[in-house]
C-alpha cells in the first residue's frame, strides 16, 4: 500500500474538491483524509487531502506527471504531492541553550517525530556531548563577523550533501543569511518568545518582569529576510502573576519554547502547513 499527501492552493471556484476526488477515484486511490479552506478576502481555495493506493505498480512520480497534465495545469493549481515513503530530513542549528535540543532529541528518539534528523550545526561546541549521547552527527562551525561567509558555504555545503529538506534553528544565536533563506524558503523554522517586538535586547524576560506582564508566550514562525517576521506556524500563552520572578518567568518561558517548536516540528513534517501571502494555513 502507498500513500500520499497533496497540497493545493489555487483561485477559489466551483467544484474543486469534486474534481480532485474523482481524478484520485480514477486512479483507484482511497481518500482517507480531506480538509479545506477558502480564504473570502483572497478568493483563495486550500485542500489538504492523504490518498492510498493498494496497487503494487503505483508510482508516485506517474501519479504526480497525470495530476500537474490532467489537473493541475488546468486549474492554474500551485501543488505539492508528498509520498509517505520519504521522511523529510531536518537539520538542527544550536547555539549554547540546551532546553529545546533536549525536547526535540527526547521526543525524536522516543519515534514522536515522523523524521530523519541528519546532523546538528552549532557556532559552539558546548552541547557536543548531548548529540554524542543521541548519536547524532554534530558539526562545529564557528561564526564571527570575519568567518561568517565562510561558515554559511560550509553549511550549505553539509546542507546539500545531506539533501536536507527543512533545517530548526533551536535556539541558534545567528542571523540567518539571505542567501541559506533563499535556497530554503518556507523551510527554515525559528522560536521566539512572544515579547518581540514588546521587549527585544538581550533580556526580554527581565524587561517584561518590570512591566509585571500579565502572559507570557513563545512564537514559532519561517524565517524571511525581515527579522521575526516571518509567517506564523504556532503560537501558546500562559499566564503568570505578581509572585513570579525573573527566574520564574525564564522557566515558563522556556517551557512554552520547548511546546511550541515541537509543535511546529510536527506540522511541518507531516505537511499540514501552507503558507500563502506571510501567513500559514495549518490543517489539522
Amino acid at each position: 500500500m502507498k500513500k500520499i499527501t497533496i497540497l493545493i492552493h489555487c483561485k477559489d471556484r466551483p467544484n474543486i474538491i469534486a474534481t480532485v476526488t474523482n481524478f484520485i477515484a480514477s486512479k483507484d486511490g482511497n481518500i482517507i483524509y480531506l480538509d479545506q479552506h477558502v480564504d473570502r478576502q483572497q478568493d483563495i481555495f486550500f485542500m489538504r487531502l492523504e490518498s492510498e493506493f493498494m496497487s503494487d505498480d503505483f508510482s508516485a512520480d506517474t501519479f504526480k506527471a497525470y495530476f500537474k497534465k490532467e489537473l493541475a495545469d488546468k486549474l492554474e493549481m500551485k501543488w505539492r504531492i508528498y509520498s509517505s515513503d520519504k521522511k523529510p530530513k531536518m537539520a538542527l542549528f544550536i547555539s549554547k541553550y540546551d532546553h529545546c535540543l533536549y525536547d526535540i532529541l527526547g521526543r525524536y528518539n522516543s519515534g514522536e517525530l515522523n523524521l530523519e534528523i541528519a546532523f546538528i550545526i552549532s557556532n559552539h561546541s558546548d552541547l557536543k556531548p548531548i548529540a554524542d549521547n543521541f548519536k547524532i552527527p554534530f558539526h562545529h562551525i564557528p561564526v564571527s563577523k570575519d568567518t561568517k561567509a565562510e561558515a554559511e558555504e560550509k553549511q550549505l555545503q553539509l546542507l546539500q550533501e545531506y539533501n536536507i529538506d527543512f533545517i530548526v534553528l533551536a535556539r541558534y544565536m545567528q542571523i540567518v543569511s539571505s542567501k541559506l533563506i533563499s535556497k530554503y524558503t518556507n523551510k527554515i523554522i525559528n522560536i521566539h518568545h512572544s515579547f518581540l517586538p514588546a521587549f527585544v535586547g538581550a533580556k526580554p524576560y527581565h524587561s517584561a518582569y518590570e512591566r509585571g506582564v500579565k502572559i507570557i508566550g513563545a512564537t514559532s514562525h519561517y524565517v524571511t529576510e525581515e527579522l521575526d517576521a516571518g509567517p506564523i506556524i504556532e503560537q501558546d500563552v500562559s499566564r503568570v502573576t505578581h509572585a513570579y520572578t525573573i527566574k520564574d518567568l525564564i522557566a515558563k518561558g522556556r517551557d512554552l519554547e520547548k511546546i511550541v517548536l515541537a509543535n511546529a516540528i510536527k506540522l511541518h513534517s507531516e505537511r499540514k502547513v501552507m503558507v500563502y501571502n506571510n501567513k500559514t494555513v495549518i490543517f489539522s
